[in-house]
């Protein structure tokens, strides 16, 4: 009996000990000490022609070719609109994980556009837990169209467009991510009283995965401000992202010609029930001009 009595005591004794163990192991389980960030919620800058809530990271610098050709319902004369182009180039470039700045040239309205994107919350789970990631997006446009083409010699104020844009995104699964942008667009000078100088609009967009390489992409811009709602359309655009390496290349249909954001989202004409659809593609690459520290020799 006493050596039960001291066996059971000891066993007590263990138990106890490896229960206190297992108690600090689950306060460590359930009180995380790092921060885990969502990666890759889109595969590049662009969900289509809109942007996303995805920048460069810092000291690496993003070559954007922007091109598509005009509406297919223009039939065989202009071969289906394959005779007819718009295209813009751009960089972007990532002074920090958290800020991009960026330049371009659109032949559309010959319009030169410089832009930053500013990261200020991003998605996490662990011991910091933030359900969404939220960017700001600024651009001013110049056109830059000669006076004889538009009739009359516009002030360089008067050619001044402006965007701002509120990007909220949420990647919900490794497969799914969506995305509100609410966004103002500032024209200095339009065309007609029948225009107006501020357009609000609500974008809305997604990815859904397909694979490692590939997504299907959807962009809708919904314009709220009455009178440029009355003249114009909201626009649409359907992606196939395919990623290979440091390229990204974007297929997608539209029924908007504009390429940046203060042509395209007060502006489309393009009405996708009668074939009013152009088809066109993004080509992304991305060069490292400044390594981490870490990779620093």
């Amino acid at each position: 009996m006493k050596k039960i009595l001291i066996i059971f005591a000891f066993s007590l004794c263990f138990s106890g000990e490896v229960f206190s163990q297992n108690n600090l192991m689950n306060l460590f389980d359930n009180g995380p000490q790092q921060t885990i960030y969502t990666q890759a919620s889109f595969k590049t800058t662009r969900i289509v022609l809109g942007q996303s809530v995805e920048s460069p990271a810092k000291g690496d610098l993003i070559f954007v070719i922007q091109h598509h050709f005009g509406y297919i319902n223009q039939g065989p004369y202009q071969f289906f609109g394959m005779d007819l182009a718009t295209i813009r180039l751009g960089f972007e470039y990532g002074l920090t994980n958290w800020l991009q700045v960026g330049v371009g040239h659109s032949s559309f309205g010959k319009t030169y556009d410089g832009s930053l994107k500013a990261k200020i919350l991003r998605q996490s789970t662990g011991k910091r837990v933030m359900p969404i990631t939220l960017s700001y997006f600024g651009s001013v446009g110049i056109n830059t169209l000669h006076p004889r083409v538009l009739a009359v010699n516009y002030y360089l104020s008067n050619r001044l467009t402006f965007l701002n844009q509120v990007l909220i995104a949420r990647k919900f699964s490794p497969s799914l991510t969506l995305q509100l942008t609410p966004s103002l667009v500032h024209r200095n000078l339009v065309a007609t009283s029948t225009n107006d100088n501020n357009v609000f609009a609500m974008g809305t967009g997604g990815r859904f995965k397909l694979s490692n390489h590939t997504t299907i992409n959807l962009e809708y811009y919904y314009i709220l401000s009455q009178q440029t709602a009355a003249n114009y359309k909201n626009s649409l655009s359907i992606g196939f992202d395919i990623e290979t390496g440091g390229h990204v290349f974007q297929l997608y249909v539209s029924n908007s010609e504009g390429i940046i954001g203060q042509n395209f989202i007060p502006g489309t004409t393009g009405n996708w029930l009668k074939g009013d659809i152009l088809f066109g593609f993004n080509l992304t690459r991305t060069f490292v001009i400044k390594k981490p520290k870490q990779f620093d020799k």
